[in-house]
């Protein structure tokens, strides 16, 4: 096993916390290198509700700092990616039985003034009877309250941070595992081993963050954990399932539901055809990597909506499901519900004199990510003796660089320059891409240009564009991570995608043996 390069700072985890805490510190010419055992946004950060919110039920729980600092981040994560990122009114059916008006009113006034909100419009009261979203509900409620969260494409948020970082000059290695990490007095030896060919190499640090997410207690477990540590992982495992079944409603509007266990349920237009219905909150054991949801939760996603909407759903009309695992940091709520955890982050530094420092992520929320990112690099820079200089607030994710931070006026520029592409290819490209979309299209002028198309309307300029630029290996990367064509490809297509990337994965192999 030979050691190879020497970094300053060595990452384990590629979801959104490790991508963008390597994204800030590459962009604070830190040396990085982030390692993930499986693809970017594999686990958790591709199996969120895709909100950036405050988390309005929060306030119930006195987590004002949370939903203060979520609400700030909504509006700065609004303008730097505004491709695949976009605000959503949400409407809330009041049930007297459950939470008195002026509980929610108040809620609701916060909710609008925590944050310093200044891009999304405020909170209202509305009538069913004169609302286009009172159409598809069951008669019964009459009234409501309308407010304003945001929309993100979770797994590509993952991925513009690692290829930023990248573009920083950090190294992003993926479907490459650790498997043994030590210190030796200052400096951390990391064993990496490649999960497709076995090969293993050793690389060295001056510092370890592990934001492994799901398996981040796993990793410093002292009966087995892989890297050596003495700090306690204080996480407790959450289920959170989601279902997608054909769209329930034809407006643009969202809707949360309250229901009488205490818990909070979003059903969300989805891919244009669809509607996203979850989540729920159940304690979780066993191995992240094989989470999935169960009949129970299927059912209690169908229950609830049903109790709604006039259109009934059972199991028999969902058309796919997703699950994640949250790594919530416990405290003491061990016997608390599930739902009423903390979904607030904890940065634990690990730190002696003359010996080398890690830094452990526990807990957290997509929203506050990049906000998490600048916490730890509070923490690395000191460690490192470096400057801390914060930089990420004002600089647009890859792609995410619109005039105006307009998608419409991107859309209404690149119509001009596409004018002989189909138009739901291009909305579709202009939304997953951004301006990065010149990188796909090149000198073409044509649709035949574009290659081969595999289905629907993914074509070989894509493909390659994703496989160069954006780590794509397997079939999940490329149809339920990068894109959700998943929904819209038959088997065979897919077969015949996974023929077609087994050429690239064996490219791969051939290189990292070499």
């Amino acid at each position: 096993m030979a050691t190879t390069a020497h970094y300053d700072l060595i990452i384990i985890g590629g979801g959104i916390n490790g991508a963008g805490i390597a994204r800030d510190a590459a962009g604070r010419g830190l040396k990085v290198l982030l390692c993930e055992k499986d693809d970017l946004a594999s686990a958790t950060s591709s199996a969120s509700t895709k909100l950036i919110h405050g988390g309005l039920r929060y306030l119930e729980h006195y987590e004002f700092r949370l939903v203060r600092e979520a609400l700030t981040e909504r509006e700065v994560l609004l303008g730097n990616a505004p491709h695949i990122i976009w605000p959503l009114r949400f409407v809330l059916p009041h049930r007297k039985d459950l939470r008195p008006a002026w509980m929610i009113r108040l809620g609701l006034f916060l909710y609008d003034h925590l944050g310093g909100r200044k891009k999304l419009p405020a909170s209202e009261g509305i009538s069913f009877a004169k609302h286009v979203s009172g159409a598809p509900l069951r008669d019964g409620v009459t009234k409501g309250f309308v407010y304003s969260d945001c929309w993100v494409d979770d797994a590509r948020l993952v991925v513009l941070n690692a290829i930023d970082a990248n573009g920083f000059g950090a190294e992003i290695l993926t479907r490459t595992k650790c498997v043994g990490a030590k210190r030796i007095k200052d400096q951390w030896q990391v064993a990496l081993r490649d999960e497709e060919t076995g090969a293993e190499r050793q690389v060295s640090g001056r510092m370890l963050v592990n934001a492994a997410g799901p398996w981040c207690a796993d990793l410093i477990n002292p009966k087995n954990g892989v890297v050596q540590s003495d700090t306690k992982a204080d996480i407790r495992l959450v289920k959170g399932s989601h279902i997608v079944v054909p769209k329930l409603f034809d407006h643009d509007y969202c809707y949360i539901f309250q229901n009488g266990d205490g818990r909070i349920v979003f059903a969300i237009p989805y891919q244009d055809d669809f509607t996203l219905i979850g989540t729920t909150d159940v304690d979780f054991a066993g191995d992240p990597a094989k989470v999935k949801i169960d009949q129970t939760e299927i059912d209690y996603l169908c229950k609830l909506a049903s109790g709604y909407f006039k259109k009934q759903i059972s199991s028999d009309d969902v058309v796919w499901t997703y699950s994640g695992v949250r790594p919530l940091y416990a405290g003491n709520g061990e016997s608390e519900n599930a739902s009423k955890v903390s979904r607030d982050y904890t940065l634990k530094l690990e730190a002696n004199d003359g010996v080398a420092p890690a830094l452990h992520v526990f807990g957290g929320k997509i929203t506050t990510y990049r906000k998490l990112a600048e916490h730890a690099l509070q923490i690395i820079t000191k460690q490192l003796g470096t400057r801390d200089a914060p930089w990420t607030a004002r600089e647009t994710l890859p792609g995410g660089d619109f005039p105006n931070a307009s998608y419409d006026e991107a859309l209404a520029l690149y119509a001009g320059q596409y004018g002989w592409m189909d138009r739901g290819l291009l909305k579709r490209l202009l939304r997953a891409y951004g301006t990065r979309i010149e990188l796909i299209v090149g000198t073409a002028s044509k649709m035949t240009d574009l290659g081969t198309c595999y289905g629907h309307d993914l074509y070989e300029a894509e493909l390659r564009y994703l496989i160069d630029h954006e780590w794509v290996r397997k079939i999940d990367d490329l149809i339920w991570r990068r894109s959700k064509l998943g929904l819209r490809l038959s088997a065979e297509q897919i077969a015949a995608l996974e023929t077609r990337l087994a050429p690239e994965k064996q490219s791969e192999r051939v290189i990292a043996a070499q």
